[in-house]
């Protein structure tokens, strides 16, 4: 099923799950805005990949939009083959955001505790919030501890770190937004080595939260060697969703999957360090990328420069390696010049490729000898 794509058959359970069996801690008072819960959405079984996201709505910490922002992202990440679970967390005025906070930490205890009759990986849990849920997903991705190994809740033994946050039009720091301060923490400053990867999406028209708390997460990110990805797409207004109808803005769930596929979140295979050697006449080839496009649509694509200098031999390091299996592999000759000097010439009128089948198994080395009659021109596509 392809990922932009929601049908029934993509969801197989839905069902509520209060935070605590017993009552929420802090609680003011007893009915539903006193008691935070998941709303558990479980893919069909044979789409389910083992990957989960809670799904914070966004409401600016006193509302919660729970159909465009809340159930219709769980069906679409269902789709997806993710399990979803969507927060119902406690919003002002009765409650401040450190308690929104701890129900957050919470729910990440909870799904990790309930990993295997959920059918995910206690270690591919994510959280996606949009506006004041995207904060808290920040929040909780700067906030995660290992659990407390002494709770008497086994639930609060369980880890509250998540694997990867998905803030969407985000606040990330109140004050430098220059709008309360005291709710919207300054998640930019706990930044460090262990936060997790982000996707993070914003658009330049938003006129509730400027693009620049995208901006400065993303920042903090690159000053901590965080891996992550930032779109800022010109067009939308604050609060779009999956911004359904729109053409442009429309495509950001398509590149989360991408991008969740490319971090391997979506499998529970490991990559693989590859070595090979890379030649055209026998001899290597000036500059070319050489990509991996695995068969299994969960499994991320490998790629690499190649540079003739190096004589053809290349390693691709595991971190960013391919998976074993069946594969596609696509060379794209870029240059016959394996570095460029100052005389701009021409060496190649336009980028040729080759396209082979192959089984990448683990410590296997790939040699790919080829000949120039392999190649083929490359049509590009403006699409």
């Amino acid at each position: 099923m392809s990922p932009t794509q929601i049908q029934e058959t993509s969801w197989q359970a839905e069902y509520p799950l209060p935070l605590w069996a017993d009552g929420a801690p802090e609680a003011l008072g007893a009915g539903q805005l006193h008691e935070p819960q998941l709303t558990v959405h479980l893919p069909a079984e044979e789409l389910a990949n083992g990957c989960a996201v809670i799904v914070n709505p966004g409401g600016g910490y006193r509302i919660l939009a729970s159909d465009h922002e809340g159930l219709q992202v769980a069906r679409w990440l269902n789709g997806c083959g993710i399990a979803a679970f969507v927060l119902r967390y406690r919003v002002g005025p009765d409650y401040a955001t450190s308690v929104s906070l701890l129900d957050g930490q919470r729910a990440v205890r909870l799904v990790r505790s309930r990993a295997a009759s959920f059918n995910i990986d206690a270690n591919r849990i994510g959280m996606l919030g949009f506006s004041a849920g995207g904060h808290l997903a920040l929040a909780v991705a700067t906030n995660g501890d290992d659990g407390d190994a002494q709770a008497p809740d086994p639930i609060d033994r369980c880890s509250s770190r998540i694997n990867f946050s998905i803030p969407v039009y985000a606040v990330s720091n109140g004050a430098r937004r220059g709008r309360k301060a005291d709710e919207y923490t300054p998640t930019d400053q706990w930044v460090n080595a262990h936060t997790p990867p982000c996707f993070i999406v914003h658009t330049h028209e938003d006129a509730i939260v400027p693009a620049s708390q995208a901006t400065l997460f993303y920042e903090a990110l690159l000053r901590a060697g965080i891996a992550a990805e930032l779109h800022i797409f010109n067009d939308g207004e604050h609060g779009v969703g999956l911004a359904v109808g729109d053409p442009d803005v429309g495509t950001w769930p398509q590149l989360l999957w991408r991008w969740l596929r490319r971090r391997g979140f979506l499998t529970a295979q490991s990559r693989i360090t590859l070595q090979g050697a890379l030649t055209c006449a026998g001899a290597p080839l000036g500059m070319a990328w050489l990509t991996l496009i695995p068969k299994n649509s969960q499994n991320p694509s490998a790629r690499l420069l190649l540079h003739g200098r190096q004589g053809g031999d290349f390693v691709i390091p595991e971190a960013q390696g391919p998976m074993p299996g069946a594969h596609e592999l696509q060379i794209h000759w870029i240059s016959q010049q394996s570095h460029y000097d100052a005389s701009g010439k021409y060496s190649l009128e336009q980028s040729l490729i080759c396209t082979r089948e192959v089984l990448i198994e683990a410590d296997q080395r790939l040699a790919i000898h080829l000949q120039p009659d392999d190649f083929s021109p490359l049509d590009i596509d403006s699409d």
